[in-house]
């Protein structure tokens, strides 16, 4: 019996190098579906399941850093960028919004199909690592050793935007920008009490357990 083939949603508003891209990922293995209008984009991840999303940063209807940032909120999908605009600023950006990696165009669909098995490795290895926390981004809930955290939906976000990329630090402006993503003024120290409510619903739940730490004037990260 074959294995169920891993999905990839290409989002890419050039129809020819949209179906050139969809066509070496399938056959390099990958189920390939293709969106070209920004609009349809988070409708349809809301709808479907997919493994990762290849996303044009140039799109009609809505931008890919706007669909990132709202697709951030509520799911830890892996995402690489594309893109002809290769300024620092906008790698900055889609970095501190969660992106997994970057494609710069013009660039060779053999990269395309390298950079997709590289982060859907790396996210298999990141799973491996934080088997003791399972996350259900559609019902937010939040799993430690098995045992449920009662967590609220801002607790939620938090948690998942830490745990995304183990190791990396995060500063509390970015943070804010994940919990509250209707742009409220709030006070840098809101982000740490969310953190402190974390920290002792984790250890309740699992008292061996501390994976957030504090970076020293910087900010937080996850580690196992």
């Amino acid at each position: 019996m074959n294995p169920i083939p891993q999905r990839v949603l290409v989002v890419e508003d050039e129809p020819k190098l949209a179906a050139l891209m969809a066509d070496y990922l399938q056959q390099s293995g990958y189920a390939a579906e293709i969106i070209g209008d920004g609009l349809a984009v988070l409708p349809w991840l809301r709808r479907e399941k997919v493994d990762l999303v290849l996303l044009d940063l140039m799109l009609p209807g809505r931008d890919g850093l706007d669909i990132l940032r709202e697709l951030r909120s509520f799911s830890a999908l892996p995402v690489i960028m594309v893109t002809a605009r290769v300024e620092e600023i906008d790698r900055l950006l889609g970095l501190e919004l969660g992106a997994d990696d970057y494609i710069c165009k013009p660039f060779s669909p053999r990269e395309v199909v390298v950079r997709v098995k590289a982060v859907l490795r790396r996210g298999k290895g990141d799973n491996g690592a934080n088997e003791f926390l399972r996350l259900d981004s559609e019902r937010f809930e939040a799993f430690v050793d098995g045992k449920p955290l009662k967590l609220t939906r801002t607790e939620f976000n938090l948690l998942q935007r830490l745990s995304t990329h183990p190791g990396r630090v995060y500063s509390r402006d970015q943070l804010l920008d994940t919990i509250y993503d209707d742009h409220r003024v709030v006070s840098e120290r809101t982000v740490d009490s969310h953190i402190k409510n974390l920290r002792r619903k984790i250890s309740e739940a699992s008292p061996q357990r501390d994976p957030i730490q504090s970076v020293y004037g910087v900010g937080y990260k996850f580690e196992v």
